[in-house]
């Protein structure tokens, strides 16, 4: 059974339920529970590797077409909210 991930890096909030099972889940069935993009395989952690690297959104989705432009905004708006949020 799939779980939603709490994109809080102190991870005392959650994404609302119906948002964060739409962008990123985590499962012990799914590679061992790491947290994935919703419906996927493919973890968030390689679009932040894409992106340190210098590519671009449509660079990282040309090479994992499963995830959606609307799940890496999502992810990627909901991090912005967190650190903003963090360090006000």
């Amino acid at each position: 059974m799939a779980v939603c991930v709490c994109l809080d890096f102190a991870c005392k909030s959650r994404l609302p339920l119906d948002m964060a099972r739409d962008v990123v889940t985590s499962s012990p069935e799914v590679l061992g529970g790491t947290p994935v993009f919703a419906g996927t395989r493919v973890p968030v952690q390689t679009l932040l590797d894409y992106l340190k690297a210098g590519d671009s959104i449509n660079e990282f989705l040309a090479g994992f077409p499963s995830v959606t432009r609307d799940q890496v905004l999502a992810f990627l708006g909901e991090a912005e909210k967190q650190i903003v949020a963090m360090v006000s």
